[in-house]
């Protein structure tokens, strides 16, 4: 039977190589997203074989997340269902890819129904494209970048734990102005920030900031997750200054591209449900959507 255990900082140690072994391009699988999610999902992380199983809670409901790494899939997913059936919970999981069905229905043919999770699907563009934003689709963002190139004296600079103090300072006077526009999932996002730079340097992060006359006025942070991929944990700035978001956007992505030239896409995650959030990222014309589907076991 698997043995679980409330997940923890020293659990990067085991869970990074396993990840590695994986190489997706999908951000539910990183040590670090998970992590710093944990107060949201309170997660619990066990190993079978050369995979790692993570079972988060969603309205008080244990479910998995599809177990990545490498070696023989049957006998870890046949321990899975066991351990849900033992502790009386429908065998679910979620974050599975197009790739990962395939596994199922190889070696499970019709004993999973598959379910469209479209508010938790991965949006991937291109580093060159959103470095450069080249091409007419992304005029307005240039003209967005050009107007706050005219209106501030900024900066843009790596963020490192120095920096962090000033970060935090900003985030919780940008959660204060948005007070009237919080929903739960940006609280939760809130939570996860803090927990991400409590533990920047060990988690491995990396991030920009943006200044203008001296003052930060917009942070992302994020950490490359495959072979070729790198992904935006999280992103903020000041709405009421005009091209603030893009700027950072762009200047983040070119200073992954200096120091990770491998790096071919960048993944900026879901989009939660968010009307806002899901017409801002079309905005910027992924090259494609990494999609996610809940798996359900048939009893």
């Amino acid at each position: 039977m698997l043995e679980f255990e409330p997940i923890k900082l020293s659990d990067k140690f085991w869970i990074d190589p396993i990840v590695k072994a994986e190489n997706s391009r999908s951000a539910d699988y990183s040590f670090a997203n998970i992590y710093i999610w944990n107060k949201r999902f309170n997660q619990q992380v066990a190993k079978c074989n050369e995979r790692f199983i993570v079972m988060p809670m969603y309205a008080e409901k244990p479910f998995f997340v599809y177990p990545v790494g490498s070696g023989d899939l049957a006998p870890v997913i046949n321990e899975m269902r066991l351990y849900a059936e033992a502790h009386g919970f429908p065998f679910t999981m979620r974050g599975v890819t197009v790739r990962h069905m395939g596994e199922l229905n190889n070696l499970f043919p019709k004993k999973f129904d598959f379910f469209e999770n479209r508010d938790y699907y991965d949006y991937i563009y291109t580093a060159e494209k959103l470095a450069t934003l080249s091409g007419k689709k992304l005029h307005g963002k240039r003209n967005h970048i050009n107007r706050f190139l005219e209106s501030n004296d900024w900066s843009f600079e790596p963020l490192t734990p120095k920096q962090i103090p000033e970060c935090m300072a900003m985030l919780e006077n940008w959660t204060e102005m948005n007070r009237d526009k919080l929903d739960q999932g940006l609280l939760d996002e809130h939570d996860a920030i803090i927990r991400a730079f409590e533990n920047y340097r060990y988690l491995g992060l990396e991030g920009g900031i943006l200044r203008s006359g001296g003052r930060i006025i917009a942070f992302t942070v994020g950490e490359k997750i495959s072979g070729d991929t790198y992904d935006i944990h999280f992103e903020k700035a000041y709405s009421d200054i005009q091209g603030a978001y893009p700027m950072v956007n762009r200047e983040f992505v070119r200073l992954i591209r200096a120091l990770h030239p491998e790096i071919i896409y960048i993944n900026r995650e879901d989009d939660m449900g968010h009307e806002n959030l899901r017409r801002a990222k079309l905005s910027y014309y992924p090259e494609f959507l990494i999609e996610k589907y809940t798996a359900i076991w048939r009893s």
